[in-house]
């Protein structure tokens, strides 16, 4: 055979093949946009900023944010969890001030987008119930996260406020030890401040379990993807409900102290919770550029903890617009490509329902349902 034969056959192959993959791309594109669209997207981890939240400026608006109205359209985005953040400062009544301050501000600028900015567009959703309901009408959902208890201070009553305010979940601590938890960074060789400290409580404080006790007797979720380890193993002993871990990926993947060891993972699918999966960069690879983490990776981590824990103990969550995004799901509008990963892994579209949303809905329930038979029996 000549050489210009082999060429054109060579040719030839390489058409036949391109043809091959660009079906299967446009088969793939075709089932992703069906299933996308007709389960519940859910991603625990938005934080906000006041800014974002005005009358001239807010999320009816394209913003420079990660996640906004338009971009939740764009990306099939049906319900986020914005976060009521306040970084640890000092523990003393000045810092409780100014914490608490910050919080109720928070909460507000979040009332003021479902009741104010834009209604006719997306509501605040309390429970599974609501989430449902609010999607029937297809209308986006807002849903209120609490990231670090220190703005309660050392009044307890304040959690039901919270509560009241719209609060379904709340983490104990974050980067640095709360009066009630000590933080993942008193871990020697985290990447946060100096790298070591001494342990402030052991885990918990007492205020800290009394803290876990009246979030099951009110249905809050307990996050624990910030508290120590130790502090993590005692509020899933104390707690008789399950709990979550908001944003947190596998450590065995990724050694970092954010992340949640093996053993971590087994407490969390004993205890009935779920891990809802990052994407930030810096808690999916330790070993190359940031910028080259992708969506792939993000899936590697749910890979192993389906594997790990069960598929009914995964989820998802961006941390957007707190130092999440990954190429591919750099902010809210590319969400799409994230089930397309998932269905390429060979998830079912009911799996892929319990990891965007079935798992992280079915434990706010349980709570709640936990908290009536508490309140009910007390």
């Amino acid at each position: 055979m000549s050489k210009e034969k082999n060429h054109i056959i060579v040719i030839v192959l390489a058409i036949i093949t391109f043809f091959i993959v660009y079906q299967d791309e446009i088969i793939v594109e075709k089932n992703t946009m069906e299933i996308h669209n007709e389960i519940i997207t859910l991603d625990t981890h938005c934080d906000i900023n006041l800014r974002n939240f005005t009358d001239q400026n807010n999320y009816t608006v394209n913003t420079d944010s990660q996640v906004n109205l338009p971009k939740m359209i764009d990306g099939g985005l049906d319900v986020a969890w914005f976060i009521v953040f306040t970084g640890q400062d000092s523990l003393n009544e000045n810092g409780y001030k100014r914490a608490y301050k910050n919080a109720i501000d928070k909460f507000e600028a979040i009332h003021r987008l479902v009741e104010e900015y834009a209604p006719d567009q997306i509501e605040l959703a309390l429970s599974e119930e609501d989430v449902y309901k609010i999607n029937a009408k297809g209308k986006k959902i807002a849903m209120i996260g609490v990231e670090n208890a220190y703005p309660l201070g050392e009044d307890l009553s304040n959690i039901e406020k919270f509560y009241n305010l719209g609060a379904r979940y709340m983490s104990l601590a974050h980067n640095g030890h709360s009066q009630f938890s000590d933080s993942n960074t008193g871990e020697k060789g985290n990447t946060y401040g100096d790298g070591w400290q001494n342990w402030m409580h052991n885990g918990l404080s007492d205020k800290g379990k009394e803290a876990i006790l009246e979030m099951n007797r009110l249905g809050i979720m307990i996050d624990v993807s910030h508290p120590s380890k130790e502090a993590i193993r005692q509020m899933i002993e104390i707690s008789s409900a399950p709990v979550i871990a908001s944003h947190s990926s596998a450590r065995s993947l990724c050694n970092h102290s954010r992340n949640l060891d093996d053993e971590q993972l087994d407490w969390i699918k004993k205890n009935g919770g779920v891990v809802q999966t990052v994407a930030l960069a810096g808690f999916l690879r330790d070993d190359i550029s940031t910028e080259l983490v992708s969506v792939k990776d993000l899936v590697d981590h749910i890979d192993y903890m389906v594997e790990r824990i069960g598929i009914d103990h995964v989820g998802i969550s961006s941390d957007f617009d707190g130092g999440g995004g990954i190429q591919g799901w750099s902010d809210a509008s590319e969400t799409f490509n994230v089930t397309k990963e998932l269905l390429k892994r060979g998830y079912t579209k009911e799996e892929i329902s319990k990891i965007w949303s079935g798992n992280l809905l079915r434990v706010l329930t349980e709570v709640t349902e936990i908290a009536n038979n508490i309140q009910t029996n007390n």
